[in-house]
């Protein structure tokens, strides 16, 4: 998938972020910070991990600028609701800064967080896959926890079967 135009990938991420939400949202108050093993990130930390990197590495970097992230620990945000308003207000802030870029800014380079030049677009569809990525990671920590996960799709396996045809 090639990123032409700002708006049209603006509109797509943010159906991206609301099934991020979803998951979180899905996570029990008292289980955010629950980890299954004690080198892994917690659904608290990948969330907070999500936000960071989108703002303070994918952003920046699209811009052409260094990574700027620190971490994803409890002192970024502590708490369900906290946690999900640092998730969106980095979002605004990532949205706010990448609304602006045209579609010459997009073919241009950015950098990896190494340093290494890449075109801008591929910063973002690369934001877009991390994501996934750490929202599947929720997914199963739901599932780990027997909690029911939310369809993010709108239609669960079991619907999908029932409206299949044989």
């Amino acid at each position: 998938m090639e990123i032409r135009n700002i708006e049209s990938f603006l509109a797509y991420f943010e159906t991206i972020r609301e099934r991020t939400l979803r998951v979180l949202r899905a996570v029990p108050p008292e289980k955010l910070e629950w980890r299954h093993a004690d080198d892994v990130f917690s659904s608290g930390d990948l969330a907070r991990h999500i936000a960071a990197v989108e703002r303070y590495t994918f952003a920046e970097n699209a811009l052409g600028r260094p990574s700027r992230y620190r971490g994803c620990g409890p002192e970024l945000a502590e708490g369900h609701d906290s946690v999900i308003a640092f998730m969106q207000q980095m979002h605004r802030e990532t949205v706010e800064m990448l609304q602006p870029l045209t579609p010459d800014q997009l073919a241009a380079k950015g950098l990896t967080p190494q340093g290494a030049p890449i075109t801008a677009w591929k910063l973002l569809r690369a934001m877009v896959e991390h994501e996934a990525h750490h929202r599947g990671e929720m997914y199963v920590y739901l599932a780990l926890l027997g909690i029911e996960r939310p369809p993010l799709y709108g239609a669960t396996e079991q619907d999908l079967r029932r409206f299949s045809v044989a």
